[in-house]
């Protein structure tokens, strides 16, 4: 359990490691909370936590070994979360990615064998599998490489696997599905689509609507990062995170504008489709390891995650913070 715990968590900052740390602090660990250094001293999501004087907020980089290996001493339990996600600005920048999702994953795993760290969970995507070749998708799919992101972060798990394959290293690979919440990152298709709406745009641009996604609410992500952390079967494993529950991002568009009472009308913005043989067309997870080896379920139907991420973003304090008008790769 991770009560009395010493616990690091890398990307602490971002959207689901902001929700993931206050979760954690509620289990009772003793937190430090890792936001990359920056001159303004900003925090991101980690100014608006409600657990802020109850944490260590540590500012750095995880593409510094030596700053790895000095943070994780006396560590107890690693939750690796820091990363570069948005899949366009991979097509932009792949170099970023490989110093951030690769290296940086290496000096985790580095670290934490030095300093023998007790548990190490090392977050994936299921972007790794790419479009669907069977449904749903276990932990067996075979990894495409449909993106410089996801090539990145099939490689970041291997890194991973390798440690607990030569050195023994007590390392999990959680591999949450599309997860959406409040404080996502306008980048994604919720996100872009609530603010659109919420800021009174009679039409929204989206790119291809045709995919389908297994979306899973932060909270529930949340639950299962803690679940595989309290069992010791998960050591070794590559483990999805997901509700088993397909939908696609029309139905989801439907589904908000039903939500808000919206008769928005949808355009197509050419900058928002990926190119052809990178769109990842088809998730679905299969979550059967997860709720077999932990015991976890997902607690949030779409309808009932949508519904409290709807209300956060129409706060007007959190809305302004987001740039409806600009497309965020």
């Amino acid at each position: 359990m991770l009560k009395d715990k010493n616990v690091l968590i890398t990307g602490a900052d971002g959207f689901i490691g902001s929700h993931l740390t206050e979760r954690i602090v509620k289990e009772g660990a003793k937190v430090k909370a890792l936001s990359q250094y920056n001159s303004f001293n900003n925090w991101g999501w980690l100014e608006d936590v409600d657990c802020k004087n109850d944490i260590e907020v540590l500012t750095g980089d995880v593409r510094d070994p030596n700053y790895m290996r000095e943070i994780t001493k006396g560590v107890d339990v690693i939750f690796h979360l820091a990363a570069l996600i948005a899949i366009p600005y991979s097509y932009i920048a792949p170099d970023s990615y490989i110093d951030t999702n690769i290296k940086g994953t290496l000096n985790v795993c580095q670290a934490a064998r030095d300093n023998n760290v007790a548990k190490t969970i090392i977050t994936s995507t299921s972007e790794v599998y790419g479009t669907a070749r069977y449904v749903p998708i276990d932990e067996n799919h075979p990894k495409q490489p449909q993106s410089p992101y996801s090539a990145t972060k099939i490689g970041a798990d291997a890194i991973a696997k390798s440690f607990y394959n030569a050195f023994e290293l007590p390392v999990t690979i959680a591999r949450p599905f599309n997860t959406y919440g409040p404080r996502q990152s306008a980048r994604a298709i919720i996100p872009t689509i609530i603010t659109q709406i919420a800021s009174g745009k009679k039409e929204i641009k989206l790119g291809d609507l045709t995919p389908t996604r297994d979306f899973n609410y932060v909270k529930d992500t949340c639950s299962g990062f803690v679940a595989l952390a309290n069992c010791d079967k998960t050591n070794g494993e590559e483990i999805n995170i997901g509700s088993n529950y397909e939908i696609s991002m029309a139905d989801t568009l439907n589904l908000i504008k039903k939500i808000m009472n919206s008769d928005v009308e949808f355009v197509t913005d050419q900058q928002r489709i990926r190119p052809k043989n990178s769109e990842v067309n088809r998730l679905w997870c299969d979550n059967t390891k997860i709720k077999e080896l932990t015991g976890f379920k997902p607690q949030y139907t779409i309808e009932d995650g949508l519904k409290e991420t709807i209300e956060w973003f129409k706060n007007p304090e959190n809305l302004k913070k987001y740039k409806a008008d600009i497309y965020n790769v």
